[in-house]
């Protein structure tokens, strides 16, 4: 593939992933997987070199990959809701409600390119999205005191809800130290988009506690964007003909302030990437089976933004202002991949990681529903020829809900009652693949 083919794709696919990609909550809010094959495995991809993802997955895989590019498209369906209920108000009679988000349909591009600069040497570029959420919830549902049907569910005024997406371009370098053992590294250069409607009630509102050390840098005012630069390094060895093992990490990417919303995140508008690392096998356990598994680790505690508690006192906007209250999550992915004959290979997984949310912060998480734990795929590559192919993935995550007593109840004692938040997901996904 000649450059200007090269850059020309990757254009395209840095464009139209730009606003698209969203509401990706999975393993909180990254992907289940990256790449088309991955997916089909339940996200399993540390290991593998079958795929020109190595930028999202292991940097090192770039040395074995070979020539091949990859350009794919998944549509993401998920559903998010909430529900309050037992709520006494505030004077004015209950302020119980159920509701599911709007916006259900999602389309997320993805772009890998792999080349073999020499038998020891490869490179690549991956762009993809890292991550994201999308909540939109109507208005006037609820009377918080000024009129019955006044007010969206967390007594602000019209629609409520957010939408933020990450997208993520990685060039990797690898390098074999012999024929069996590589070193990579990704630079990542991050772009973030973020917006949120209906959070009036947080932004010092009358009849409301103070909550923000910002007034006006809460909520409604559009997107505002922030970028990043990270970096993600990584190992592959084959420890024989039927043995690899691999390893990543990524420590915290520092990322600019989103400065429209500075009294909403913590630290004046700050939203980190947080540090993950992930290990993984895959094992030939016949001429025509191959079983994979990673695990991984994504430390959400550490951004605060995310991991500070909604309980804290502090403002929001502050360093230690209140948060999503996140937790650290462990993910397990298995995969199995069955070559079932010279042009098909079929693939399953399952992925299983833990809930980030607790039910102390349930309130401040009904725009950020990040609840699944469980993810099951399949998924399958059709030969077209010896230099193309085409590969199907498909991913269902089964409902998953976490409640706990409502933060206004904190303000009024017995106002909040008990909320609900729960989600569920589908997705299916295309890619096609050239190799060269």
């Amino acid at each position: 593939m000649s450059k200007t083919k090269l850059f020309r794709n990757t254009a395209i696919a840095m464009v139209v992933a730009g606003p698209l990609t969203t509401a990706m909550a999975t393993n909180g809010y990254f992907s289940h997987g990256y790449g088309m094959k991955a997916k089909g495995m339940g996200g399993a991809a540390v290991a593998m070199t079958d795929s020109a993802f190595a930028g999202a997955n292991n940097p090192a895989a770039a040395a074995f990959a070979g020539n091949r590019l990859e350009l794919g498209l998944d549509v993401f369906m998920p559903k998010r809701g909430f529900s309050r209920t037992g709520s006494g108000g505030f004077g004015a009679g209950s302020i119980d409600v159920a509701q599911d988000s709007d916006s259900n349909t999602f389309y997320v591009p993805e772009f890998g390119y792999n080349r073999a600069v020499s038998d020891t040497i490869g490179v690549g570029l991956a762009v993809y999205g890292n991550g994201g959420l999308n909540t939109e919830y109507s208005g006037g549902k609820v009377n918080c005191g000024a009129g019955a049907g006044t007010a969206n569910a967390l007594c602000g005024s019209g629609k409520l809800g957010v939408d933020m997406m990450q997208l993520v371009v990685a060039p990797t370098f690898a390098y074999k130290l012999n024929p069996s053992h590589s070193l990579g590294v990704s630079p990542l250069l991050v772009h973030q988009q973020f917006k949120a409607d209906g959070l009036q009630a947080f932004d010092n509102a009358a009849g409301f506690p103070a909550m923000t050390s910002a007034k006006g840098s809460v909520t409604n005012n559009g997107y505002d964007s922030s970028n990043g630069f990270g970096v993600r390094l990584g190992y592959l060895g084959k420890l024989s003909n039927t043995l690899n093992v691999g390893a990543s990490y990524s420590p915290k990417i520092s990322m600019s302030k989103f400065d429209k919303y500075k009294g909403l995140f913590a630290d004046g508008g700050n939203f980190d990437i947080p540090e993950n690392y992930s290990a993984g096998l895959s094992f030939q356990a016949t001429p025509a089976v191959l079983v994979a598994f990673d695990y991984s680790f994504i430390k959400y505690s550490g951004v605060p933004s995310v991991g500070n508690p909604s309980t804290n006192t502090g403002l929001l906007g502050t360093a230690n202002g209140k948060g999503f209250g996140w937790s650290d999550i462990n993910v397990y992915k298995l995969g199995i991949e069955w070559q079932q004959s010279g042009n098909l290979t079929m693939r399953a997984g399952v992925n299983v990681g833990d809930n980030p949310v607790k039910s102390r912060d349930v309130t401040f998480n009904i725009i950020a529903p990040g609840v699944i734990t469980t993810h099951y795929t399949l998924g399958g590559t059709y030969a077209l020829s010896k230099q193309s192919e085409v590969t199907l993935a498909y991913m269902y995550a089964p409902e998953n809900s976490v409640s706990g007593s409502s933060m206004f109840n904190g303000i009024q004692a017995g106002s909040g009652g008990t909320e609900t938040i729960k989600m569920s997901q589908q997705s299916l996904g295309i890619q096609f693949g050239w190799k060269y």
